[in-house]
């Protein structure tokens, strides 16, 4: 039954919707423009974040983001579970239900618990496109190369949802034999791994990665790990060897909304993809602002 509440929330969602969902009409001439990565939180007593947590001051609720790309063009957006619910991935979910146009959601389950698996299975049949894995540098991120790993990628795999993975570069290598073994599987590499500047062997480690078909490359935060002002030639400079041995076919660029805020309002980190990176061509920034991704997180547009 459509009860009044439930009327007024639905008709709320269109309307935020609307001059978004008409994109491709409005918009004609202009690159289609889909984000990679954001992330979405807010204090609700419904979704309450995990013990432990440290969520910023500032909320982050799906109202504002939208409000955001309806004034800069950006036309859907991939949300990725944030850490501040850690595996609780309910307030994502009733995003993702109140505005099923405009986003898809990424999850995220326990890499180290037997029954991710089935948690992931369940998560993908209610909505999710996608799961994301964080593994650490040091020791804690050991389980990487764990005995959970091969049964959980296989299930992803079988699932045809993504896997994206934030991890440093000299962790790389551990995802090779997860990736020889699952060639169908889509991999999504986060941040360039945030690899620095000043170290091509780490770099190394990611464009090896070009030679599995199924590898793609986000290439945000060049702010953070950028030593120079805006735009970040430095930081463009590491793009240049990703483009030429993934091709812009492979590369899609984020705004990592709000964690990019201590650095650059939202409208410029957009600026920087759509208007700066010179030495892109036009058919390449067209694949890395929005065909890579819409061929890895389809939307029907």
């Amino acid at each position: 039954m459509l009860t009044r509440r439930r009327f007024l929330a639905q008709s709320a969602a269109s309307a935020l919707a609307l001059p978004l969902l008409s994109f491709k009409t409005q918009n004609r001439g202009a690159p289609l423009t889909i984000d990679s990565h954001v992330h979405v939180f807010e204090r609700n007593p419904r979704f309450p974040f995990a013990p432990g947590a440290h969520p910023p001051a500032e909320d982050a609720p799906p109202e504002k983001l939208i409000a955001l790309m309806r004034a800069n063009g950006v036309a859907r957006t991939v949300i990725i579970q944030v850490i501040h619910y850690k595996w609780d991935n309910s307030f994502l979910l009733s995003v993702l239900n109140r505005y099923p146009t405009l986003f898809h959601g990424v999850c995220r389950v326990n890499p180290e618990d037997p029954a991710a698996p089935e948690e992931l299975s369940r998560l993908t049949e209610e909505g999710f496109r996608g799961v994301r894995f964080s593994p650490a540098a040091d020791a804690s991120g050991d389980w990487i190369r764990g005995p959970l790993m091969p049964p959980l990628w296989r299930r992803c795999n079988e699932l045809k949802v993504p896997m994206t993975i934030l991890a440093p570069a000299a962790r790389l290598p551990d995802l090779v034999p997860l990736i020889e073994a699952n060639p169908e599987l889509t991999v999504v590499i986060d941040h360039m791994a945030d690899c620095p500047l000043d170290r091509p062997d780490l770099l190394e480690h990611l464009l090896n990665l070009a030679r599995y078909s199924r590898v793609f490359v986000k290439i945000s935060d060049m702010w953070s790990l950028s030593k120079q002002p805006y735009p970040y030639a430095d930081a463009q400079d590491q793009v240049k060897p990703l483009l030429h041995k993934f091709s812009a076919q492979r590369l899609m660029w984020a705004t990592n909304w709000p964690v990019s805020l201590a650095q650059l309002p939202y409208a410029k980190i957009v600026e920087l993809y759509r208007d700066q990176m010179s030495f892109l061509t036009h058919e390449e920034r067209e694949a890395i602002l929005g065909g890579t991704v819409q061929r890895v997180w389809p939307f029907g547009l």
